[in-house]
């Protein structure tokens, strides 16, 4: 679910220099692209299809910090531009827009993702993918709106289902009707990259539609999706318990701070990372404020209270856990938890945006509910009985998947302010215990990420060629490379090198990133900056 890279979505996209290598010398005509209005594909309505000169598509700002993104959209080359809108329901309109270099196609097909609630198509990431010589295809997924509004579902349950699972596997359908009709050929392999909610729409392809692609990147995967909405809910409840319970911005630092304190050195180096923050036991009640004293150096008896609450995750009535609380860590930061979980004022943060929203308009059907009257069983039961099919990606059978050859690679950072990152580690282990260790080495890793919040950002080192900005060029610096490798090569990924580049505050940081379970452990000598100072090991039992 994320915003700003986005529930969830990617991070700000930059210019890139160069074109996939191995690219096909293909270059139909430009008459060949307005044809394409006359395929005839049922329920579906091809709107418009011309071509684009290079480095003339007008396209908005970017959606996450509006910056202009002029300069980027000038890199873009020449390209047919097909709009579509899929109709398989009486009460669905899901626009489609499919991109294809008119010159230099790679031969592949790049399905692009959604982030938080959808309601738009990224033509960020459509450019870069055609930069990089792919055809490819976004969609809303059926409704326009910002990615936090969710009334656009009040009374759509068939809208619901196109959010959930069905624009994208249509999105995907189309545009591999699409691409062979324009270059005489179907695309080599195929491949799909998403992080937060974009994570969730990965894992429902890879369980629901596994024909749909040959490699897929899911990061950060908002795939519990229910219960996932439900702790937004409770957390913004214990947060607003009362008005002494809410955690202003201000105090978020001292937080940050007696973590570090308490756990930095856990891992055998003092860095400002976690290595695995599931062994810190801070406990809140250390920066109780004395009686009397309210400063931004501690916290009150209440906010102690709902900082437990944060950490504590979902119980229900009789104590058993439903789903992983916020990981201690990066608690700090302008993607961090005054962002996401305690918000800048009380019931603003964007998980109150993601919970309220969601409830109110996809749960119980009412614009006007009160969040304060939610209560977690019954609500959660409401939640299931009504959107769960459409929206939860759990399934850990990926053998349709597997069988026929496809490659799945998770990925999630440990101090993640949107959805826990225990949740992915529980996905992944329920797929070794379906299919067993053996099948699931075969065809699937997880990697998770020391220091990093959603989809990116936080202390630790956070690009590792996930993002479409990606410049490494080798599959040990580039995971979506490594991806393409182990599909189209046979060659299975082991560790990566992922960094942070420096600024003004602080040097560079390199640091391998090691499949799970194993972790990035220091040599105990050398600098901790460095990746070649550490290494992959399994966890001490």
């Amino acid at each position: 679910m994320r915003i700003v890279p986005v529930l969830i979505l990617s991070s700000p996209l930059a210019l890139f220099s160069a074109i996939a290598v191995g690219q096909q010398a293909v270059g139909p005509k430009a008459d060949k692209c307005e044809a394409l209005t006359k395929m005839d594909i049922p329920s579906v309505a091809i709107t418009s299809a011309k071509s684009v000169v290079a480095g003339e598509f007008n396209g908005p700002p970017n959606p996450f910090t509006g910056a202009d993104m002029s300069s980027f959209y000038k890199s873009m080359p020449a390209f047919c531009r097909v709009v579509a809108h899929a109709k398989p329901s009486s009460d669905s309109d899901i626009p489609i827009e499919v991109w294809m270099p008119l010159a230099g196609w790679n031969g592949k097909f790049e399905g692009n993702a959604n982030g938080g609630f959808a309601g738009s198509i990224n033509y960020l990431a459509l450019g870069a993918s055609i930069i990089q010589g792919y055809a490819t295809a976004g969609t809303d997924t059926g409704h326009a709106a910002s990615g936090i509004d969710a009334k656009w579902a009040l009374g759509h349950p068939e809208k619901i289902t196109d959010f959930g699972y069905r624009g994208i596997h249509e999105m995907t359908r189309i545009a591999k009707l699409i691409v062979p009709q324009f270059y005489g050929s179907a695309p080599a392999h195929s491949y799909f990259n998403g992080c937060s909610d974009g994570g969730r729409e990965a894992l429902m392809e890879a369980q629901r539609y596994p024909d749909d692609y040959d490699g897929i990147l899911a990061g950060a995967p908002a795939n519990n999706w229910t219960p996932l909405l439900s702790l937004g809910v409770a957390v913004t409840q214990a947060v607003t318990a009362t008005p002494a319970s809410f955690i202003p911005p201000a105090k978020i630092p001292a937080i940050s701070k007696a973590v570090l304190a308490a756990c930095d050195k856990l891992d055998g180096v003092a860095d400002g990372i976690l290595n695995d923050p599931r062994q810190c036991r801070f406990d809140p009640t250390s920066i109780q404020c004395k009686e009397g004293e309210d400063t931004s150096q501690c916290l009150t008896a209440p906010q102690v209270t709902a900082l437990k609450a944060i950490y504590a995750g979902l119980h229900d009535a009789h104590g058993q856990s439903i789903f992983p609380g916020y990981l201690p860590g990066a608690e700090d930061g302008p993607e961090g938890w005054s962002l996401w979980i305690t918000g800048p004022a009380p019931a603003k943060s964007l998980m109150a945006f993601f919970g309220l929203g969601y409830y109110s308009n996809m749960v119980y059907g009412k614009a006007d509910w009160d969040y304060k009257t939610f209560e977690l069983d019954s609500g959660l039961k409401a939640a299931n009985e009504k959107t769960a099919t459409a929206l939860n990606a759990t399934n850990p059978d990926l053998s349709a998947f597997q069988s026929r050859g496809g490659k799945l690679i998770l990925y999630h950072g440990w101090n993640d302010p949107a959805i826990p990152a225990v949740n992915t580690v529980k996905y992944y282990d329920s797929v070794i215990a379906k299919m067993g260790s053996t099948t699931a080495n075969t065809f699937t890793r997880l990697y998770m990420i020391p220091g990093m919040q959603h989809c990116g950002g936080g202390p630790g080192p956070d690009e590792f060629g996930e993002g479409m900005n990606a410049t490494a060029s080798d599959p040990q610096h580039n995971v979506r490379i490594a991806l393409e490798n182990w599909v189209e090569r046979g060659t299975a990924p082991t560790s990566f090198i992922a960094s942070k580049a420096a600024s003004a505050n602080s040097p560079e940081i390199t640091r391998p990133l090691c499949p799970y379970p194993q972790s990035a452990q220091y040599k105990s000598t050398g600098d901790p900056n460095s990746a070649d100072n550490f290494v992959c090991a399994n966890p001490v039992k």
